[in-house]
């Protein structure tokens, strides 16, 4: 979320951490939103990276990086614990 402040980033990211936790059915909370929002972009924006795509630091397309990568993290966690809650 590069070029955005932070208030911004908490926002978006609690936006994006929302909307992959009603798309995964995995129950968090507001705080956890906000962090699988904002290390879901960071993690996305750096597999796209790796691919050689750059995302601007456009709000809407942070929010898409932002619930991709907060979907991933989802996934990956519930691969690790074998969890489907």
């Amino acid at each position: 979320m590069e070029g955005m402040g932070w208030i911004l980033a908490i926002i978006i990211g609690g936006i994006a951490g929302f909307i992959a936790e009603k798309m995964m059915n995995f129950n968090t909370g507001l705080v956890m939103n906000i962090v699988l929002g904002i290390v879901g972009a960071i993690l996305a924006n750096f597999l796209l990276g790796l691919m050689g795509i750059d995302l601007s630091a456009n709000i809407i397309v942070q929010l898409i990086a932002g619930i991709i990568g907060a979907c991933i993290l989802i996934w990956g966690y519930r691969a690790i614990k074998g969890s489907t809650a």
